[in-house]
C-alpha cells in the first residue's frame, strides 16, 4: 500500500513540474502601447463644401436692349460707381424726349385753364354767367393739372429707363464671372434677372459646408473651425461661425442612400491671395472642449461581453437595474435576439500581463478619446495590433510590448 503511495506522489511531482514548465514557456503576445496622459481634448464636427466670397452681386440689366460695351473682364479689379455696361439706349432717349414734349403741353393746358377759370370767375361776381359755368371751368383746370402730373411721371419713368443702360460697379470688387458679350441682348426683367456679370468682395471669404443632421446640433454661432482647402495641402485655415441653415439639404430622397445635412457658413479670418470661389474645402467645427483630462488613443478601445470581465471589476449595478436588466434578458430571449451583452474596455499592461478594464469615455477628437472612469495617468493601453486587439486578447493574457512612437496632439500646421 504505501508504495502505491510512493508512486502516486512521484507521478503528481512530476505533473506538476512538466505543467510549470510549459506555462513559462509560453510565448508572450505581442502587442504596442501607448501611456495615458493629461492633455486639453476637443471634440469637432465636420462639414464639406467650397469657398465663397462673402458679399457677390449679379450685375443685371433692369431694361431691355442690345450690349453695346462691357468695360470689365473676369478677373478685372473694379470701384464702386464705376461704368461696367452700356445698352443701346436710342429708344430709351426717344421715349424720354416724348415724355418732356407732353409735360410742356400739359403744362399748357394747366395756364389755359387756369386763365378760363379766372375769367369765368369775374363774369360770375359780375353776375353775367351762372354758377355751373364756374364749376365748369374748375373741373376742367383739375383734369388739366391731373393730366400735368402724369405726364411729369412718365417723364421721370423715361429717364429712369434711360439711366439703367448704364450699369455702375454697386462696390468695390473684382469681376469672377462674364455671362454676356458686347452684340448679345440684355433682355431686362424685373422679376427674373439676366446675368452679365458677377462682382465679389474678395476680401472677405467664407467656407459654405454641409453638416449631417446628427452632428447639427452640436454646432453653435461663432463656434472656432478649422478649413482645410484642397489647392493648400498641409495648411489650416481658422475660421468662425456666422450662419446656420434652418432648412434641410435632402440628397437621394426617399431612398435606402436619403442623406439630411444642413448648411454652416464659416467665415474665414485670414485669406491669401490666392483664394479662388468655388474651390473645395472641408471644415473641422470645434463644437466642445474639455481642459486637462486623460487621453487615450481611440484605437485602444474595443469592446467584451460583460460575463468575461473579472468578476471583481465587473459595473456595479442597483437591484432596480438588474431587475430591468433580467427583464431585457427575458425580452431578447422570447425575440431570439442574437445580439450580447457588450462593454467597453481597455486592456492596461502590468508586469508583462494584460489586464481588462471596463471604462467610461467622454468627448472625443480624430485621435483620442476622454477617459473619465477605468485608468490611471501613466498607465500603459494596448493599442495594437487590431486584430487581437479585437478578438483574441483576453484578461491575464502575457505580452510583449513593442513599443509604439507616441502622436502629437494638433500636428498639423495652422495658417498664421
Amino acid at each position: 500500500m504505501k508504495k502505491w503511495f510512493i508512486i502516486g506522489g512521484a507521478i503528481l511531482v512530476i505533473a506538476i513540474i512538466v505543467v510549470a514548465n510549459l506555462k513559462s514557456g509560453e510565448k508572450a503576445i505581442e502587442v504596442q502601447t501607448e501611456k495615458v496622459f493629461r492633455a486639453d481634448i476637443t471634440q469637432t464636427v465636420t462639414g464639406n463644401g467650397k469657398i465663397y466670397p462673402v458679399r457677390e452681386v449679379n450685375i443685371s440689366a433692369r431694361v431691355a436692349g442690345e450690349i453695346l460695351e462691357i468695360t470689365a473682364d473676369e478677373g478685372d479689379t473694379v470701384r464702386s460707381g464705376q461704368v461696367l455696361v452700356r445698352l443701346d439706349s436710342k429708344q430709351y432717349q426717344a421715349s424720354l424726349d416724348r415724355a418732356r414734349s407732353m409735360v410742356r403741353g400739359a403744362q399748357a393746358q394747366v395756364e389755359l385753364a387756369r386763365s378760363e377759370l379766372e375769367r369765368v370767375q369775374r363774369l360770375y361776381e359780375k353776375k353775367l354767367t351762372p354758377l355751373s359755368d364756374v364749376q365748369t371751368a374748375r373741373a376742367k383746370y383739375e383734369n388739366a393739372i391731373s393730366q400735368l402730373q402724369q405726364a411729369q411721371a412718365s417723364l421721370k419713368e423715361a429717364r429712369d429707363a434711360l439711366e439703367k443702360t448704364i450699369l455702375r460697379a454697386p462696390m468695390d470688387g473684382v469681376i469672377i464671372k462674364k455671362n454676356k458679350e458686347v452684340g448679345e441682348i440684355a433682355l431686362g426683367s424685373q422679376f427674373q434677372a439676366d446675368v452679365i456679370l458677377v462682382l465679389a468682395d474678395l476680401s472677405e471669404m467664407e467656407a459654405r459646408v454641409e453638416v449631417n443632421e446628427n452632428d447639427i446640433v452640436d454646432v453653435s454661432l461663432r463656434d472656432t473651425a478649422a478649413v482645410e482647402i484642397d489647392a493648400f495641402p498641409d495648411t489650416t485655415f481658422k475660421g468662425i461661425v456666422t450662419e446656420i441653415s434652418n432648412s434641410a439639404i435632402t440628397k437621394a430622397q426617399g431612398t435606402i442612400e436619403e442623406v439630411t445635412n444642413y448648411l454652416v457658413k464659416i467665415r474665414l479670418l485670414e485669406k491669401l491671395p490666392t483664394f479662388r470661389p468655388g474651390m473645395s474645402a472641408t471644415a473641422d467645427i470645434a463644437v466642445e472642449t474639455h481642459r486637462n483630462v486623460l487621453n487615450i488613443p481611440i484605437q485602444s478601445l474595443t469592446a467584451r461581453e460583460r460575463k468575461s470581465l473579472p468578476r471583481e471589476k465587473r459595473i456595479e449595478s442597483t437591484p432596480a437595474q438588474r431587475a430591468g436588466e433580467a427583464q431585457e434578458q427575458i425580452k431578447k430571449k422570447k425575440k431570439k435576439s442574437k445580439e450580447k451583452d457588450l462593454v467597453e474596455v481597455v486592456f492596461v499592461v502590468e508586469d508583462g500581463i494584460a489586464h481588462m478594464r471596463p471604462v467610461k469615455i467622454g468627448i472625443s477628437d480624430e485621435n483620442y478619446y476622454e477617459v473619465l472612469e477605468g485608468v490611471q495617468e501613466g498607465e500603459e493601453v494596448v493599442t495594437g495590433p487590431f486584430k487581437v486587439l479585437s478578438r483574441t486578447l483576453k484578461d491575464g493574457d502575457r505580452v510583449k510590448v513593442k513599443k509604439k512612437a507616441p502622436k502629437e496632439k494638433g500636428d498639423k500646421a495652422v495658417h498664421e
